[in-house]
Formats: structure tokens, C-alpha cells, sequence
């Protein structure tokens, strides 16, 4: 395969990176097969959810779908990390066992937070957590079409009204509220 890489010129690669991922992401957001087992969904809902926890102005990152996002861009788009992340929650939930005596998902929050914390320290695992936390941010505030953002909660929390083409002179004034652009009736409730 290394041999074909460099028989293309690096323009004309560079020049379809633009394409592939968009039909990647459309390609991965009708798939309906997850990559995770049962056990890592349940570590990575846990993760998830102690990086963006609920509270009085937020569903968690897990109500939100970042993990639907996660998995459904792992299915394809992103699928040379598929391995790492699942050796990595496979990890984690070894490491909570043998620290706290028991896997992640089952450990109260503060057990779940000393986990994270060593995970995110650890020279080896630091790198993981980065691209967990990544992917969690992700879901959380991307379009709601790709499965996360789930009700369009990631933007209400930040106040983003939503991508627009053109900004009315008294929605760009200091202190207005602008107003979400959403279609009638749309919500993403997958």
C-alpha cells in the first residue's frame, strides 16, 4: 500500500482530502452497527459523563449523543482509531478494577474522577484521554445530523444559534440574544 501512497502525486492527494471526509461522515452517519461491546460503551457513557457531567444548565454529554457521535464516527471516517480506542476503554476499565475494585461505569463519582485523573496524568494514557476528551467535545457540540448535540443542547448551552449566511445589523449588537435557526418543528431526538 506504501507503494501506491507514493506513486500519487501529493497535490492531486491534497486536492481530494476536502471530498472523502464529507462522504465518510455521511456514509458513517446511516450506519447502525456499533463498534463498541457492551462493556466499553458502558466505560466510555462513564467517561463521557464525568467530563461533561448533567446539571441545572445542561443534559450530560451522554444525554446529548456524543456517544452515538463517537460510534458512528469510529464506524468509518475515523476508523484507523477504532483499535486504540477500544484497547484504551478495555484499559481503563482494567486500571479501575485493579485500583478501585470494580470497572468504571460502576464506581461512584469520585472513584470515577481518581480513575480519569491518573489516566489523564499517565505519560501512556495521557494521549487516549486527549482523544476521548476530543471526541466527547465533539458530540457534544457538533451538528446534530452526525448524532450528537442531541436536541441541539450543546448549542443552547453556549448560545450558538446555529450556522447562518447572512446576520441582520441589530442580531450583531452586544447583548442581544440572537434568535436559533432551527427549521419548524426540528429536533434530533435520535
Amino acid at each position: 500500500m506504501l507503494d501506491a501512497m507514493q506513486k500519487i502525486p501529493r497535490r492531486s492527494l491534497l486536492a481530494g482530502a476536502a471530498i472523502i471526509p464529507a462522504a465518510a461522515i455521511r456514509s458513517a452517519a446511516q450506519t447502525t452497527r456499533s463498534v463498541f461491546s457492551d462493556a466499553q460503551k458502558r466505560c466510555l457513557e462513564a467517561f463521557a459523563n464525568r467530563l461533561i457531567p448533567s446539571d441545572e444548565y445542561s443534559p450530560s454529554a451522554v444525554e446529548c449523543g456524543a456517544v452515538e457521535y463517537i460510534d458512528r464516527s469510529l464506524a468509518e471516517p475515523q476508523a484507523g482509531g477504532v483499535a486504540a480506542i477500544l484497547t484504551g476503554l478495555d484499559g481503563v476499565d482494567a486500571f479501575a478494577k485493579k485500583s478501585q475494585g470494580a470497572w468504571l461505569a460502576e464506581l461512584p463519582a469520585e472513584k470515577q474522577d481518581a480513575v480519569l485523573t491518573a489516566i489523564e496524568k499517565a505519560p501512556d494514557t495521557a494521549a487516549f484521554f486527549t482523544t476521548v476528551r476530543r471526541l466527547v467535545l465533539e458530540g457534544m457540540f457538533c451538528d446534530p445530523r452526525w448524532g450528537g448535540n442531541r436536541n441541539y443542547a450543546g448549542w443552547d448551552l453556549i448560545r450558538y444559534p446555529g450556522p447562518r449566511l447572512a446576520v441582520a445589523v441589530e442580531e450583531q449588537q452586544i447583548g442581544v440574544q440572537v434568535k436559533p435557526l432551527r427549521p419548524a418543528g426540528e429536533t434530533h431526538g435520535h
